[in-house]
């Protein structure tokens, strides 16, 4: 039996080794690079994987916006952080620089001091406590003297009648403004009107405080004079509301019992202290008393 041909093909063992390295080596690359061309197919449209100089310029505004927002962020000096509140927050306005100090510094009293200055003037046996029920004032006797326009008394925030020819201005120190009556012969006051932020604590209501400065005008009538009212009653002050008094004030003089006819009118003044004007004519000049109508009558607030 003949032997079979002998192959003409070789095996991988037949092969020089040279030749092995060589194709494993181009088949690796081969498959090295077909794997990189599918993975820039696949990832061509994702956004995550966006190209290096567009995140870096991305990041850069960021930082930026996050040392921004700290800045702003963190309350100026001094400044008290409301509870709950974002000082970031679009829906509440900054604080103006000075508003919680002129909060802080308002000429409003403490509660504590409200208090204790209403407690005292109640127990001052000069002032009667005001009437329950409002009481009007009434129409005093006599002629309202001539006014050429007005007294814009812009420190206290009201304007009040300019009278001429009886009535005198003098200097406004220590009020902010003041009208005097001409002296009489014999007596030791005259009439004056004059108008100024009030001098003490404010109270919870206007009727409150009007009661505290008719009791602080005592300081402009002889003294141990004493007060019985007259009139108490809310009023308008131009757009402001205000509160009302009448009174009559009674003392000695030379031995002799006087009265002087007075009222004060309390304006609640936007953002400042409260304004008073107020106005007290003695009985020796008592032809001038119907003045304190037209004063009652003509404050208005600024």
């Amino acid at each position: 039996m003949a032997a079979p041909p002998a192959s003409s093909s070789k095996g991988l063992g037949d092969l020089p080794m040279r030749v092995v390295y060589r194709t494993i080596a181009v088949a690796a690359g081969v498959a090295v690079l077909g794997a990189g061309a599918t993975a820039v197919l696949l990832n061509r449209d994702d956004p995550a994987t966006a190209a290096p100089r567009n995140s870096a310029a991305a990041a850069a505004p960021s930082v930026i916006s996050a040392s921004s927002a700290s800045s702003a962020a963190a309350p100026a000096a001094g400044a008290v952080a409301t509870p709950g509140l974002s000082p970031l927050s679009s829906t509440g306005a900054s604080a103006t620089p000075g508003a919680d100090v002129d909060a802080v510094s308002s000429p409003a009293a403490s509660p504590d001091t409200a208090d204790v200055a209403l407690a005292a003037a109640l127990k001052d046996p000069r002032v009667p406590a005001l009437p329950k029920n409002g009481r009007r004032l009434r129409t005093l006797p006599g002629r309202a003297a001539a006014a050429h326009g007005s007294i814009k008394d812009r420190r206290s925030g009201v304007a009040l009648p300019r009278f001429t020819k009886t009535w005198a201005l003098a200097t406004p120190a220590p009020f902010a403004s003041r009208q005097l009556l001409p002296k009489v012969k014999g007596a030791s006051y005259r009439g004056m009107l004059v108008s100024c932020p009030v001098p003490i604590p404010e109270q919870k209501t206007l009727r409150d405080t009007a009661f505290l400065a008719a009791r602080w005008t005592l300081n402009h009538h002889p003294s141990g004079a004493t007060i019985t009212w007259t009139a108490s009653q809310p009023i308008k002050a131009g757009k402001r509301q205000g509160w009302l008094l009448g009174y009559t004030v009674h003392y000695t003089l030379k031995g002799k019992k006087r009265v002087s006819a007075a009222a004060l009118a309390l304006v609640d003044v936007p953002e400042k202290k409260p304004a008073v004007v107020f106005v007290t004519i003695p009985d020796s000049q008592k032809k001038r008393w119907h003045d304190i109508n037209k004063v009652m009558s003509s404050v208005k607030a600024l």
